[in-house]
């Protein structure tokens, strides 16, 4: 009983398992040091008998130069005399022992197979060169001492063949020197070295044994023995003893986490008792109606919250109690959790008691007991009879704006913001492009474009607009049309569009060409005089050319061919030269649609002062050319352009004369016209500058307004600036008063360039 106790012990178990583990380690440790010690004591032992070997080889060197064997018995002798070294030889080539500490061995021939002699003659012919560790042996001598010989060899040098001409030159070795040594005193330290071993391992066994069994009684057996009482009394429930024990030691932190044990314990059923109460809190106040029912739909259990708005019975039908119905519901999610056990979610609405329309968000867990099995539905609702009438009101807001959205007068559409598809438009469209609304949805936007609308990247323009002008559209009967179209970027149901209006402006445009046209005529008759100049020199040398044929037929007098042939050549150039300004001529006169077109607008300048330059000459107004290679082209309708310019010289041609008239024509006045032309920063510039009066402050802002002329009465319609500010507007390009003082005027004109 007691030897199974102690096998059982914790105190036992530490001490075999450290004895096992010392023994082992110790084993180990001691097997690997013996072996190193008797190896480096043999070694060291090796090395001090080689150099000992070497020592007398190099001691009896000169005595056998000389032959002197007394003197190398003598080397003998004295060496054979230390301790430890047992024998010392020198034997010849044929393996006589010519010298020796022991005498009776001199003379002797040594067998070939005895232990000195095989190391060097197991194989024929005989080894000259051996290692150290090859050239020693160790025999026994008795049963308890060994003994450690080494042979070295004794080679033949030039000094030895030479100087006493005794040995062959050609013989490699001359002889060996054999040195014995004991090895009683090496094997005696081994063997105590080996009981010192087999003293440390039982002391490092014994002594730890004794300790470990002392500290684990005091510092674990008895704690633990404590502890074990004191989980009784946890268990039981007794009064706890807090346990003597070093409060940092492991047993102490156990003690420690014994007494926290309990605290927390008591703590945690506390906190559970507090939790629940907590969770019956939420469970009363939380702002929305929970009710427990069991599979009859019966109330077991419901908040606060559903019992200050109902006042409800425990046993009372739900669907009674807040739904004001005698059956239960059609859809019930009840029935369905506890068909399933599943959570179900639904929306249901009923009369109140104060007769108003409720309704309710319903989501429905089960609840489970310990094995699993569904005893009751949790039902929690959710009251959103306040969205509800917000919802309604939105679905009446959203009828009221879609009213509004159809009864604008203007085209509106809505745009996907990637594909420029028609989501959807108003119904003006069908009276505007009579397109149904079902039939133009789905479609892209660029449907309505006229296929000769020269626009480019149309995508891209709508995209990155926010105002296009006269814009050809085509109607449903392919009936052409004009509009402005407004973009702007909007949302639509969860998307990005954007919001596109259109207005008709074709009336609007035939209008403007009417009073463009009205404005051209203006012009033409303003050009009136000049262009009775153009036709006037033609004339002139037409008729003078004619009355010289009619006098010499008169007189019946011969042409000679070269003069004939030069009279009919002036009428010809002459009669074409007034053909192309009567066509020049009608060409303005001519009202004509808005096309735009690739035009190079230096043919446009030049064409236009081409009209002018004979009642410029005659005014005395000089034009004045500066113009900046290369102009890009432009695209612009080339007729209303020409139409723009030719109202800016007939301006700068009023004003230069309005000035000579005010200073009383004075000869010595600058009469004089400048154009300019250049291209910076993608615009085409033209600037158009005269010396006149100048553009007065005060009206400079209302010069490009229609019916306003600084002109006196009869002299101006006022329509001239205004159409071109439209004009060049179309084009989507600017025209302002550069500069402008008493000195004269500078209009510019920009256009973009077009770099196709």
């Amino acid at each position: 009983m007691f030897l199974n106790k102690i096998r059982h012990s914790l105190v036992f178990k530490l001490i075999m398992i450290m004895a096992v583990i010392c023994f082992v380690a110790i084993s180990v440790w001691a097997y690997f040091s013996i072996n190193y010690q008797r190896t480096k004591a043999v070694g060291d032992t090796l090395g001090v008998a080689d150099r000992i070997s070497k020592t007398i080889r190099l001691g009896t060197h000169y005595a056998m130069m000389l032959n002197a064997r007394d003197d190398i018995n003598q080397i003998i002798q004295n060496t054979a005399s230390q301790k430890e070294i047992e024998n010392v030889r020198i034997y010849n080539k044929q393996g006589f022992i010519k010298f020796s500490n022991v005498p009776s061995e001199v003379d002797k021939i040594a067998h070939l197979e005895s232990e000195a002699c095989n190391i060097c003659h197991r194989q024929e012919p005989p080894l000259v060169t051996l290692s150290l560790e090859k050239r020693k042996r160790i025999v026994s001598k008795g049963s308890k001492e060994r003994l450690l010989g080494i042979i070295t060899p004794i080679y033949n040098e030039p000094g030895c063949s030479e100087q006493c001409h005794f040995h062959d030159a050609d013989a490699e070795v001359l002889g060996a020197l054999d040195l014995v040594i004991s090895l009683k005193e090496t094997d005696a330290e081994i063997v105590r070295y080996e009981q010192s071993i087999v003293f440390l391992a039982l002391a490092i066994f014994v002594v730890p044994s004794f300790f470990i069994f002392v500290f684990v009684y005091k510092f674990v057996i008895r704690p633990i023995r404590q502890l074990t009482e004191e989980t009784t009394h946890i268990t039981n429930g007794t009064q706890i003893t807090r346990i003597d024990s070093d409060a940092e030691s492991e047993i102490g932190q156990l003690a420690s986490a014994f007494d926290t044990m309990r605290h927390r314990i008591t703590e945690h059923q506390r906190e559970l008792t507090k939790q629940k109460n907590e969770y019956q809190n939420l469970f009363e106040r939380v702002p929305c109606l929970i009710t427990v029912q069991d599979r009859n739909y019966r109330l077991i259990n419901f908040n606060r919250e559903f019992y200050n708005k109902y006042h409800p019975k425990i046993g009372d039908f739900c669907y009674v109690t807040y739904k004001g119905r005698t059956t239960r519901c059609k859809d019930c999610p009840v029935e369905k959790t506890f068909r399933d056990g599943k959570s179900h979610y639904s929306e249901e609405q009923g009369m109140s008691k104060n007769g108003i329309m409720e309704h309710w968000i319903v989501r429905t867990s089960p609840v489970k007991n310990a094995a699993g099995e569904i005893v009751a539905a949790m039902e929690i609702n959710l009251d959103i009879t306040q969205r509800k009438e917000l919802e309604q009101m939105v679905e009446l807001s959203e009828k009221k704006y879609h009213a509004i959205f159809n009864n604008i007068p203007n085209p509106v559409f809505v745009l996907d913001n990637e594909t420029l598809t028609i989501l959807d438009c108003n119904e003006s469209v069908t009276e505007v492009y009579g397109y149904r609304v079902e039939e133009i949805q789905g479609k892209p936007f660029s449907t309505l474009f006229d296929p000769s609308h020269a626009m480019e990247d149309l995508d891209t323009q709508i995209r990155s607009s926010s105002i296009i002008n006269s814009a050809r559209h085509r109607r449903s009967d392919n009936q052409a049309m004009f509009v402005d179209i407004w973009i702007s970027p909007s949302e639509y149901p969860g998307q990005k569009v954007l919001l596109v209006t259109t207005s008709d402006i074709t009336e609007r445009l035939e209008t403007e060409d009417q009073f463009i046209q009205a404005a051209k005529l203006a012009t033409l008759g303003e050009m009136a005089t000049g262009v009775a100049h153009e036709l006037n020199q033609p004339l002139s040398v037409i008729k003078t050319a004619s009355s010289f044929c009619i006098e010499k037929i008169k007189k019946k007098q011969d042409i000679k061919g070269e003069i004939l042939k030069t009279l009919i050549s002036k009428i010809d150039s002459n009669v074409d030269r007034a053909s192309k300004i009567i066509t020049h001529m009608r060409d303005f006169a001519r009202k004509s649609h808005v096309t735009l077109e690739r035009v190079d607008i230096l043919d446009i300048l030049e064409r236009s002062c081409e009209i002018f330059s004979q009642q410029l000459k005659v005014r005395g107004i000089t034009v004045e050319w500066a113009i900046t290679p290369p102009l890009p082209f432009v695209m612009t309708d080339p007729g209303r352009l020409e139409q723009v310019f030719i109202n800016l010289f007939i301006n700068a041609r009023d004003a230069i004369e309005a000035k000579a008239e005010a200073n009383g024509s004075d000869p010595d006045m600058d009469r004089r016209i400048t154009i300019r032309g250049y291209a910076m920063d993608k615009m085409v510039h033209v600037e158009i500058e005269d010396t006149g009066t100048g553009v007065p402050d005060h009206v400079a802002d209302k010069i490009f307004q229609p019916f306003f002329t600084t002109k006196e009465v009869g002299k101006g319609t006022g329509l001239g600036l205004s159409i071109s500010y439209g004009i060049i507007r179309e084009c989507s390009g600017q025209i302002s008063i550069k500069e402008t003082s008493p000195q004269g005027t500078t209009f510019q004109v920009m256009l973009p360039a077009d770099r196709s």
